[in-house]
């Protein structure tokens, strides 16, 4: 599978961004699909899951209540919805996929990973 993610950019603090990352080559719908962010010298840290069908998410204590994960099986594409967001957001985010839901808090359990797509929020 391949996946391809977009919608980065420069934004003020406070403003919002949606990520997509569109997938290729494989059932879209079998993985379960993670969004991960990383700054240069810290650890890749995950932000948001979904599970296959889109029915159960998770998210990061950081993201919470400002993020939103959504999935679109018919396009195959996974959705990061951004809002009221802040400079330390600023990152690199990774869209990733695979098939153990049980360990996809642990991100060495994703199959395929994205390029990448760099958030830079300005304050």
């Amino acid at each position: 599978v391949q996946l391809q993610a977009s919608g980065g950019g420069l934004v003020q603090a406070g403003g919002s961004l949606r990520l997509s990352c569109a997938a290729s080559g494989g059932t879209f719908s079998d993985y379960h699909m993670g969004w991960f962010r990383q700054t240069p010298g810290k650890e890749r840290e995950l932000i948001a899951r979904v599970t296959s069908s889109g029915g159960s998410t998770r998210y990061a204590d950081s993201v919470k209540g400002r993020f939103t994960i959504s999935r679109d099986n018919a396009r195959n594409t996974v959705y990061l919805q951004m809002n009221s967001l802040k400079p330390e957001d600023t990152a690199v985010y990774y869209c990733a996929g695979g098939t153990s839901w049980g360990r996809s808090y642990d991100f060495r359990s994703y199959d395929f990973w994205g390029q990448g797509t760099k958030v830079t929020v300005s304050s």
